[in-house]
């Protein structure tokens, strides 16, 4: 088998190969440079990693408290958040009635 029947065997493959490094080569060539898009959105960047710093440190500086352990994780944040201590939240129980209110 000769060289060139060879080529013909795998025309369209090796034409397939062609396009696609063409298209890619010329997307590169159309695309911006990457120091053009990082100096475009630098105070994106900046901001975002000094935010992370941020959450890092405070992260490492105030542990969230430990909680009792019957009670379910964030609880005790809704409660506040809500403006429910826990001496409303425990008259509420007694008003209502455990079992009445647990149902709900």
């Amino acid at each position: 088998m000769d060289i060139p029947e060879k080529l013909l065997k795998y025309k369209l493959h090796i034409l397939s190969a062609i396009t696609l490094c063409s298209s890619i080569v010329f997307i590169i060539y159309l695309a911006p440079r990457v120091l053009d898009i990082i100096k475009y959105f630098w105070p994106l960047l900046v901001s975002t990693a000094l935010f992370l710093v941020a959450v890092f440190i405070f992260g490492r500086i105030s542990p969230p408290p430990a909680s009792a352990p019957d009670e379910k994780a964030g609880e005790g944040l809704l409660d506040y958040v809500a403006g429910q201590p826990e001496q409303l939240h425990a008259a509420a129980i007694q008003e209502l009635g455990e079992d009445s209110f647990r149902a709900q």
